[in-house]
């Protein structure tokens, strides 16, 4: 196992604790308001771990690759979380599951058209495996019932949220590849708080409003799921992005939803019945074959 994959399925364990929070507070927070603050506490523990880690000293980064950046969390966190979040509250954790299954597909098109990159035969094995899995694993938690109506709205929210998510981060690969992590985490949270900002702007929505949801239990939430679905899970997602192929990363990423299934299980009880362990199965079969390729 090489460092961008064991930083891929970190990644994914990681964002699959941040989602089962980030469920329970969607209930009470507008999906705008739940961004932003969520962003503003990331960036409050990304700039003290840059100067930390890199200290004062500013990168060699270029004038395209600071705005790529910039547009990337723009694109992928203020636009692309917003979305999702909206996403998730019409639909519920098992219905975006299932759509969730389109981001490692997108990721692979658009990696093979800009950059050029190539599965291997084992790998394109393991990446049939590890769909395979999150399938039958997401298949069978579909969650609460949603009309059509809603079913409507919410897919196309959230395939747009999983596209703009795929877009954003295949335009900023090679950034990654030659410029320090850290630098580029916090360029895309700064990307990602002036976006929300604007959004705000033109929603004439007052950023006051929201602060009320956050007192109590769900400030306390809210900040434990910006730490493991955000601020830890980023820096090993751009992490695993950085170190190895796209097309690899965004696959390992798949296995967030068999995390979510056996988190759920071990923490909250939830039943583990055959068709969820053949998913387990399945995505453990397509994770060996992708690290031993």
């Amino acid at each position: 196992m090489g460092l961008g994959e064991a930083l891929s399925i970190g990644s994914a364990l990681a964002w699959a604790g941040g989602v089962v929070i980030y469920t329970r507070l969607g209930r009470t927070l507008p999906p705008l308001w739940l961004n932003l603050f969520k962003n503003l506490l990331v960036f409050a523990m990304v700039v003290p771990t840059v100067l930390l880690v890199e200290g004062l000293r500013w990168p060699s980064l270029t004038t395209g690759a600071i705005a790529l950046a910039l547009l990337s969390g723009v694109i992928g966190i203020a636009v692309a979380d917003t979305l999702y979040f909206r996403a998730l509250n019409a639909l519920g954790a098992g219905h975006m599951g299932v759509i969730g299954n389109l981001y490692s597909p997108l990721v692979i098109v658009l990696s093979f058209v800009f950059l050029g990159e190539r599965l291997g035969a084992l790998q394109i094995v393991g990446f049939v495996l590890v769909m395979a899995g999150v399938l039958l694993v997401s298949g069978n938690a579909a969650g609460r019932p949603v009309d059509r109506r809603a079913l409507r709205r919410g897919v196309a929210l959230g395939a747009t949220a999983i596209a703009l998510m795929a877009i954003a981060i295949v335009m900023i690969k090679r950034t990654l590849e030659t410029q320090p992590l850290l630098w580029v985490v916090a360029l895309r949270l700064v990307g990602a708080i002036l976006g929300m900002l604007g959004l705000f702007a033109l929603g004439r929505e007052p950023l006051s409003r929201g602060a009320f949801s956050l007192r109590g239990r769900d400030g306390w939430l809210l900040l434990a799921a910006a730490f493991l679905g955000q601020y830890l899970s980023m820096i090993l997602w751009l992490g695993g992005y950085k170190f190895t192929d796209a097309s690899v990363a965004s696959i390992l990423n798949e296995s967030s939803s068999v995390f979510i299934v056996l988190l759920a299980w071990l923490f909250l009880h939830e039943p583990l019945d055959r068709r969820r362990l053949a998913g387990v199965a399945c995505t453990l079969a397509g994770l060996t074959c992708m690290l031993l390729s």
